[in-house]
């Protein structure tokens, strides 16, 4: 049940979204869908999926969107129960109440979505500087790229920016067409019997990839939080989720077959952050590199405005309810706060003096720590959500395994493991701080 000041807030942005309801139909919803999974997923992530699963990452996709669809029917009908903007805290909240385990979870998901903002920016700056100065030139220009988009992007969400809707499906269309082209001229060209040659990383490898490929999902959850901005959410939703999942695992497994028919290993060990426009150039020649690079930076610089105002809404929502200093609250310039420059800060730092490998391997398990914690929240409010049990440990257990396997595969890369243990110990130690400050008489 929903406090007075919940309800009152809730009820006062149903009156400010009312206009917006005709117009975020499940079109709108799942092209913001897509726009996110695309912008962080594919471009990012697929070469690094490859080095992992070989010439099975078109497994490692598939087995990632099943896992993505059953969390995504999670995620549909806690949105529907409970329409508003603060999508995965909001849940949290409501099932575990306002307290540690909710709180040392909103603050791990707020961590994720800036080590996401990280990641995505590191292979901004690695397409632009292949696009921009050329991909022998010092890889100093993949940072300085990187950190202005970040940078410029934050600035943009401080000053406002309610682009959505009819231009997120534009965009959507945009880099959809550029990839449709390069699969269809793939598919006609290629040898697919040179994908054999690629990496055999053997079954463990293949599902421990699949836990880093979950990221290239994980911008699902996003549009939950769209709930409460839709005429008829209890459909809206639903479909919405499952037509962005499907339409994206059919693009990543194709993608990655035609990408893997086009690089030979070599090439793709030397660059695997810009894999995809990398295999545009045997496809299509410069002008395919050329398109398929613009498309990159198009869909991830979209990819981190969405998180940057996300995390925005995140860290005010925590602030709110006094989980997060009010430092998160407090303006600076514009809408910007003084804990969003604070955590762009932290981004840029992560961005510059941690590898890429090592930030998709933080930046997957803590999704899927975050999403497993969704199934957990959604097992405990099935009296509300009058969802099925059956799917929902389905979920849990898919999710849970996946990221057990991917612990295992990644527990000799010590950067990544101190990471990981420092975003769950840091988010639990300024839970137990705020905690204190919200009760005085705590001893």
């Amino acid at each position: 049940m929903h406090t007075e000041k919940e309800t009152s807030l809730i009820s006062e942005q149903g009156k400010l979204n009312a206009a917006d309801q005709r117009r975020l139909n499940v079109w709108s919803v799942a092209a913001m869908g897509i726009g996110s999974m695309v912008g962080a997923g594919i471009f990012a992530l697929l070469g690094q999926a490859a080095m992992v699963a070989g010439r099975h990452t078109y497994i490692a996709f598939l087995l990632g969107g099943v896992v993505a669809l059953l969390s995504g029917y999670s995620y549909a009908k806690l949105a529907i129960r409970y329409p508003t903007s603060g999508g995965i805290t909001d849940y949290f909240n409501a099932a575990f109440g306002t307290g540690p385990l909710s709180g040392t979870l909103s603050l791990m998901y707020l961590l994720t979505l800036m080590v996401t903002i990280a990641l995505v920016a590191k292979s901004f700056g690695a397409y632009a500087r292949h696009l921009l100065v050329g991909g022998e030139a010092s890889v100093a220009w993949s940072s300085i790229f990187a950190s202005g988009i970040v940078i410029l992007l934050t600035l943009v969400n401080a000053i406002g920016s309610g682009a959505v809707g009819k231009a997120e499906i534009i965009l959507v269309a945009i880099k959809l067409s550029i990839l449709a082209i390069l699969m269809v001229s793939g598919a006609a060209v290629l040898d697919f019997t040179q994908v054999q040659e690629h990496f055999h990383p053997g079954w463990l490898g293949i599902i421990g990839s699949v836990g880093l490929v979950f990221f290239a999902y994980a911008g699902y959850g996003m549009m939950a939080n769209a709930a409460g901005e839709v005429a008829a959410p209890e459909k809206t939703i639903p479909r919405a989720i499952f037509l962005a999942i499907g339409v994206v695992i059919v693009l990543y497994c194709s993608l990655s077959i035609i990408v893997l028919a086009a690089l030979p290993p070599e090439l793709l060990l030397k660059h695997p952050e810009t894999a995809v426009a990398q295999a545009a150039r045997p496809v299509l020649g410069q002008v395919g590199f050329v398109f398929v690079s613009i498309a990159a930076l198009v869909a991830t610089s979209s990819a981190i405005n969405a998180t940057v105002f996300s995390a925005m809404r995140v860290s005010s929502a925590l602030a709110d309810a006094r989980q997060l200093p009010g430092a998160f609250n407090q303006l600076v310039w514009g809408r910007g706060t003084t804990g969003l420059f604070a955590m762009v800060v932290v981004i840029l730092l992560m961005m510059n003096f941690i590898d890429f490998a090592s930030i998709a391997n933080i930046a997957s398990s803590t999704f899927l720590a975050c999403y497993l914690g969704v199934h957990i929240a959604h097992w405990r409010l099935l009296g509300e959500t009058k969802g099925s049990p059956l799917l929902v440990f389905i979920g849990f257990i898919s999710m849970a395994s996946v990221l057990a396997v991917f612990l295992w595969n990644i527990s000799g890369q010590l950067i990544s493991l101190a990471v990981i243990g420092l975003v769950v110990a840091g988010s639990a130690l300024v839970e137990l701080i705020m905690q204190r400050q919200r009760q005085p008489g705590l001893s």
